[in-house]
């Protein structure tokens, strides 16, 4: 089996080509896709072909070449829910919370996502950025190459705005693909207590105008739920993006089944998060609209939740299922998508090859990216060799990373 572009331009093989030899290839084309023995050749950032190593064409055979000694290759893995610039921490909540106090119950005592609010404010920009890139290291090391962020712990216009730009500044500082979300809809804060539809309007859709004309955001986001904002609020915020041409996503059904679901789905929603509590019909909604389900163990298991998410209605549906490490200071302060890939198979009974897709294809999909997730011509050369041999590794193993190295945009991490 083998797979290439061909141009006119190509006479000879690029200086800015690599080629790596002798590597069990997991393309996620179909299934897994593996190729054994395979090879792959990058041309700058895009990669140009793939087969098995004793058929790679004469006009590469000279490059030198990487031998990857049987390491399995995949796609560099996509982190496609993180809140990962935030002042401060909540390891005192942790602490609350096996005393016995619920999610939210501490949300309502004026803490949760509202702490992280009043640390957020205060830091400066610079600060974000340091605590962000610290936590963007992280992510690197356990494989990821593209992640997305969001916005949502400032809740005014200006530290929305701020939050938006510090997470724009992450791929400046690392190689790292950063897509950043505008998720200003994310908590009522005090100054409008008992006044969401006003926060909305004065808050919400203002900073969502502002951050479109200043290039700061690539979707929109919100949290549809009793301690955050009813469909009705987030129809309103979702209609100002549809009308700016954003592409949606939510929060949705985390602690209950508003029909948050039903309505993102039936506006084109690339994604529905968490969706633990999500009825029949959120989930037909999802199937016919395409919409992924994104699926956060993280959060299920430092919350202690006790209702999971309907993976098999999912399947039954033929809902695509990514999974995310909804990286954030209060419910799920977990950097590694390998370690959700496995509390995703633990926990709700993924298959490694689901978990697999989560966090490649499908991840990709729900943030409405086509040009990464799987290994194939004409993709982006982001790529993971790891110290493993077979895909279901990466699921099986419990807080250790078998990273060997990223290759990204066709070159390999130092």
């Amino acid at each position: 089996m083998c797979r290439h572009i061909t141009t006119k331009r190509r006479q000879k093989a690029s200086q800015m080509a690599i080629l790596l030899t002798h590597a069990t290839i997991a393309t996620m084309t179909a299934g897994y896709g593996l190729i054994e023995d395979g090879a792959l050749v990058a041309e700058g950032e895009r990669i140009v072909w793939i087969g098995q190593t004793s058929d790679i064409p004469a006009q590469w055979q000279t490059l030198p070449a990487q031998n990857c000694g049987g390491r399995l290759l995949t796609p560099g893995l996509v982190d496609c829910h993180s809140h990962i610039v935030f002042g401060g921490h909540r390891a005192v909540e942790f602490e609350m919370r096996l005393n016995g106090a619920s999610y939210e119950e501490v949300a309502r005592a004026g803490g949760g996502i509202l702490s992280t609010v009043t640390a957020t404010r205060a830091a400066s920009e610079a600060e974000l950025l340091a605590a962000a890139l610290a936590r963007a290291d992280l992510m690197i090391a356990a494989g990821a190459t593209t992640i997305e962020v969001k916005s949502g712990y400032g809740l005014t216009v200006a530290d929305e705005l701020k939050m938006l730009r510090v997470a724009r500044q992450i791929a400046a500082h690392r190689r790292l693909r950063v897509v950043t979300t505008h998720l200003a809809a994310h908590a009522i804060p005090p100054e409008y207590k008992g006044r969401p539809d006003a926060y909305i309007d004065e808050v919400a859709i203002p900073s969502l105008h502002a951050a479109q004309a200043q290039g700061l955001i690539d979707a929109v986001d919100a949290f549809c739920e009793g301690i955050a904002f009813s469909p009705a609020q987030v129809a309103r915020l979702f209609r100002a993006a549809q009308d700016l041409g954003l592409p949606i996503k939510l929060h949705a059904e985390q602690l209950s089944d508003l029909k948050g679901a039903v309505l993102a789905a039936g506006m084109g929603a690339l994604s529905c998060d968490h969706v633990e509590y999500i009825g029949a019909d959120g989930v037909a909604a999802m199937a016919a609209a395409g919409t992924v389900a994104v699926i956060l163990p993280g959060a299920f298991y430092t919350l202690r939740e006790t209702r999971k998410p309907p993976i098999e209605a999912f399947r039954a549906a033929g809902v695509p299922m990514a999974v995310a490490t909804d990286f954030n200071p209060g419910s799920s302060p977990v950097a590694s998508l390998p370690l959700s890939m496995n509390m995703a198979c633990t926990l709700f009974r993924m298959t490694p090859l689901e978990a697999l897709q989560g966090t490649t294809t499908h991840a990709a999909r729900a943030l409405g990216l086509t040009d990464r997730g799987t290994i194939a011509p004409g993709q982006l050369a982001d790529l993971c060799l790891w110290d493993a041999t077979h895909p279901a590794e990466l699921s099986y193993r419990i807080g250790a990373t078998p990273l060997h190295t990223r290759i990204f945009g066709g070159r390999l991490d130092a």
